[in-house]
């Protein structure tokens, strides 16, 4: 059994104000994300949240990476917050369909973040989560599905056939439960654990899944405030915890995002993080 793996990276990469700052000044847009795969291990892919993208853009991402970097991908918006997670096979299919397999061993999880006012209601999440493709090939079959919405060429065809993991992020306190986490267990997808700087309960659920997913909003002020050395020296601990088997014995593969990107926080603090799991895997080792 391969060593579980830690991929700590951003939340997004394109940021007005990061340049000069974490970007050095002058270096093109067009090469930021080739700057960020040198430095980190992993990224989300959010324009995929706002709207339907090309397979081009996703070929053009694959290409401007190394080889053992993963793309998280957020699915979209329009399945999460308006449909609810209900009656969504074709926005499903157009999903799939619109570009995401191109990544091909680039595709890392597939994030799904539910609104505010999200409720737990088991019969609609365990339908829901029936529908998600396991594997490249199941990704494929369902974006045949897609509607007129779809614009251009489908993106169906799979070079190889690799698993495709989900991730749950969720912000209504009624997700404390052991009967989400029974749900959730039952279809191998991870509840994130997500700081929100006290503006959502941050629930620690980790054993849905065999990976756990992270995402850092800010520990202070949502979206705006840094990570403090303290703060970001236990969140190493828990990462090595997770990749070590807490809290049931199982290592379990990790992936944080920092998304405290309005001032230019978020690669610093990720780079940080990453320095110190890096240095505990050392010493452990």
């Amino acid at each position: 059994m391969s060593e579980a793996r830690a991929c700590i990276g951003i939340s997004g990469w394109r940021y007005r104000g990061w340049r000069g700052d974490f970007y050095p000044k002058g270096l093109a847009q067009r090469l930021e994300l080739a700057y960020a795969a040198e430095r980190f291990g992993s990224v989300e892919i959010n324009g995929s949240f706002y709207s339907l993208q090309r397979p081009s853009s996703y070929r053009a991402w694959a290409e401007q990476v190394p080889e053992d970097f993963v793309f998280a991908v957020k699915g979209g918006r329009y399945i999460t917050h308006m449909l609810r997670m209900r009656g969504a096979e074709a926005a499903l299919g157009n999903f799939f369909a619109s570009g995401v397999l191109a990544l091909e061993e680039h595709l890392g999880p597939v994030l799904w973040q539910l609104p505010g006012r999200q409720a737990f209601e088991p019969e609609v999440v365990d339908a829901f989560l029936a529908q998600l493709p396991r594997t490249t090939a199941e990704g494929a079959e369902l974006g045949k599905r897609h509607d007129e919405k779809l614009k251009g060429e489908p993106a169906l065809s799979v070079n190889a056939v690799r698993p495709i993991r989900h991730a749950l992020e969720v912000r209504h306190p009624s997700w404390d439960s052991a009967e989400c986490e029974e749900v959730l267990r039952r279809h191998g997808v991870a509840l994130v654990v997500s700081d929100g700087a006290g503006k959502w309960p941050m629930i620690r659920r980790v054993s849905t899944s065999d990976f756990v997913y992270v995402r850092l909003h800010g520990g202070d002020e949502l979206y705006v405030s840094g990570y403090s050395p303290d703060e970001l020296q236990a969140w190493s601990v828990e990462v090595l915890g997770w990749l070590d088997g807490s809290p049931d014995g199982l290592p379990r593969d990790v992936y944080v995002y920092f998304d405290n990107d309005a001032k230019g926080f978020a690669p610093w603090d990720a780079l940080e993080l990453q320095r110190l799991v890096g240095e505990g895997r050392t010493s452990a080792g």
